[in-house]
């Protein structure tokens, strides 16, 4: 179903639950939900990111699935929700922060999972019910959730007794009240606290009691230095003393020293203490942000195929069967038995930084699980005889950089509103692949040659996560990976850094090739045109430019307003600096709004296919949207 559920905007309850449905929950739901049960069924991967944009939700329940990896921090806007149910699958990691955020959730289950860390971002929700048994909690039970009703916690690692009060000279932590807390949720800014001082003043207070920790400690330790001191004398004093002594004096003494002796261990036991919940709530944070916890590894999905079974299909890879050269090996249509037609990528073993087959089969792992409307699937993989080949769904129509540059004279060419929908398929791909999909994947090599189209020209974007495959030093990636000069971020030129706003970088060239159909780069034109960014982006702006600028193909077939519309964004995805690229899923919207603009057009072209032909009878129509 894909993004396609995000269409169903007056949708409020939506129940999948108790069937067998066998695959990663669809990334974009319906956005207007106010319950959303798919508990029961088989669903695998992790929660999607678009639960975060559902404020309206009060419902929710993934029970009884095999999702994997963290929780995600989706939580932070979902300020109405009052169940929540993720009991019984495998989610691991801490519970996110933006846990803390849901002001009105009174009911939560998430036992039997392998969650780990404390509890404490649980201490300020109104909880009437919580079930966390059957993980690997640890740290102290804060004590807010000692006045839970209905609380289940057994089967997790504990510390025994209550929460032990702060040691000596510790100052006071901060106010934990369930009214007055302030959370910052998962964005990158946060509210200020509720008295008046910035949310950052909570680390200063966590430093602060560790310090006094630090201090109340140090000073324990001199009182039990001082206490062995004085016993110590106090032996040598008996030792001299007179023999005269009656059994009764001695009988004293040795009272006296087994006194001194009770009072240095009642003064190291208080040392020995334990450290309090606060601290082991830091420590706990830390060792998650550091990734010290491990994450279960994915369950492969992809076919294991035989060299023989490969070479039969490709014709022992014969040059008529080769179809193309990728960034790191060669790609050949491969013919199997039982009629499919697929695309199988020979790899070559010395572009390979992934040596040992386990790491090779834990990366198609990874790349099996990208399940996208808009993106290549893996379907194989062979890991034999010390070949790597990689099987992938045939799209036989060509590539983007093909048609828009090597189209045959025949007098068709990319319809506007085609080079539209183009831009828009591939824009969903990457904005599945870097805020969908945890963690982020960055494409790398994103260009119009890895942009396939189908019969009905659907874009599906090719070599999504190939990067890990691909050696980590700086001057190998830049040979294989973002080779194609013309398509690389001003960032990675200068210093070998790639992100995912490289990646919107690079998509903005792709919209620029779709625009004037020139390559990104151009040895055969005059030297100040060579560069489709350099000599295109100072006329982005100007709508007289801009029309000499567009495709000669075009015929002059284009509106206006969506001409302008689809400048300014490529405007916004090719500035110099990363920051201030936007991120994939404000480049859908936009492109988003475009498509809905053209629908309103009531008569429309004759090459509504997509292909485009010149002929007389376009002068009459209206394109104006």
């Amino acid at each position: 179903m894909g993004y396609l559920l995000s269409q169903l905007m007056s949708l409020k309850t939506f129940d999948l639950s108790d069937n067998n449905i066998h695959d990663s929950i669809p990334y974009q739901l319906p956005p207007n939900l106010t319950s959303l049960n798919l508990a029961r069924n088989n669903f695998t991967g992790n929660l999607p990111y678009s639960i975060s944009t559902m404020k309206s939700l009060s419902y929710l329940n993934m029970s009884h699935n095999s999702i994997f990896q963290s929780v995600g921090d989706v939580f932070a806007n979902l300020a109405l929700l009052t169940t929540l149910d993720l009991s019984f699958n495998n989610f691991s990691g801490n519970l996110p922060s933006s846990f803390s955020s849901l002001s009105n959730l009174s009911t939560l289950y998430v036992q039997n999972n392998q969650l780990t860390g404390p509890l404490d971002v649980l201490s300020s929700i109104p909880l009437t019910t919580l079930n966390v048994a059957n993980n690997h909690f640890t740290g102290w039970i804060p004590r807010e959730l000692n006045s839970v009703p209905n609380f289940i916690y057994d089967g997790n690692s504990f510390d025994n007794g209550p929460a032990p009060p702060p040691p000596p000279y510790t100052p006071p932590p901060p106010g934990t009240s369930r009214n007055n807390r302030s959370h910052s949720g998962s964005g990158t800014r946060k509210p200020p606290a509720s008295n008046g001082e910035s949310s950052g003043s909570d680390k200063g207070m966590a430093v602060g009691t560790l310090v006094g920790i630090i201090v109340g400690a140090i000073f324990l330790f001199f009182i039990a230095l001082l206490a062995v001191v004085f016993i110590r004398k106090q032996k040598r004093k008996a030792a001299g003393a007179t023999t005269s002594r009656g059994s009764r004096s001695a009988g004293a003494t040795d009272i006296n020293t087994e006194i001194q002796e009770q009072r240095v261990k009642s003064i190291a036991a208080v040392a020995d203490l334990q450290r309090p919940p606060a601290e082991n709530a830091v420590i706990e944070k830390l060792q998650g942000h550091s990734g010290s916890i491990k994450r279960m590894k994915s369950p492969i999905t992809a076919t294991s195929h035989t060299v023989a079974s490969l070479q039969t299909a490709t014709n022992s890879f014969s040059q008529e069967f080769l179809i193309g050269e990728g960034s790191i090996g060669r790609v050949y249509r491969g013919e199997f038995s039982n009629g499919k037609t697929m695309a199988i990528k020979k790899i070559d073993n010395a572009a390979l930084s992934l040596q040992e087959e386990d790491n090779f089969v834990e990366a198609v792992s990874n790349m099996s699980r990208l399940r996208h409307p808009n993106i290549v699937s893996l379907a194989g993989y062979c890991a034999e005889h010390g070949q790597r080949l990689l099987v992938y769904e045939y799209i036989g129509n060509g590539s983007l950089h093909d048609i828009l540059h090597f189209a045959d004279d025949d007098g068709k060419t990319l319809s506007w509103n085609a080079r539209v929908r183009v831009a828009l398929g591939t824009a969903r791909a990457l904005e599945y692949l870097h805020e969908v999909c945890l963690p982020s994947v960055v494409h790398r090599n994103f260009k119009s040659a890895n942009i396939l189209l189908d019969e009905e020209l659907n874009p599906h974007l090719s070599d999504c996560g190939l990067a890990a495959l691909t050696p980590n030093t700086e001057r190998q990636v830049s040979t294989q990976m973002v080779g194609s000069f013309g398509y690389s971020a001003p960032e990675f030129a200068l210093s070998g850094v790639y992100t995912v706003k490289s990646d919107v970088y690079s998509f903005g060239v792709v919209m620029l090739e779709l625009l004037t159909g020139r390559k990104p780069l151009d040895s055969s034109r005059v030297r100040s045109e060579q560069s489709l960014v350099r000599w295109a982006t100072p006329q982005l702006h100007d709508i007289d430019a801009l029309a000499k600028m567009v495709d000669p193909s075009l015929n002059g077939m284009y509106p206006a307003k969506s001409l302008s519309r689809f400048a300014d964004i490529i405007a916004l995805c090719v500035q110099p600096e990363p920051e201030f690229r936007p991120p994939m899923s404000e480049v859908v919207q936009a492109l988003v709004r475009l498509v809905q603009r053209a629908s309103v057009v009531k008569r429309r072209s004759s090459d509504d296919s997509g292909f485009g032909y010149k002929t007389p009878d376009h002068e009459a129509i209206d394109m104006s949207f």
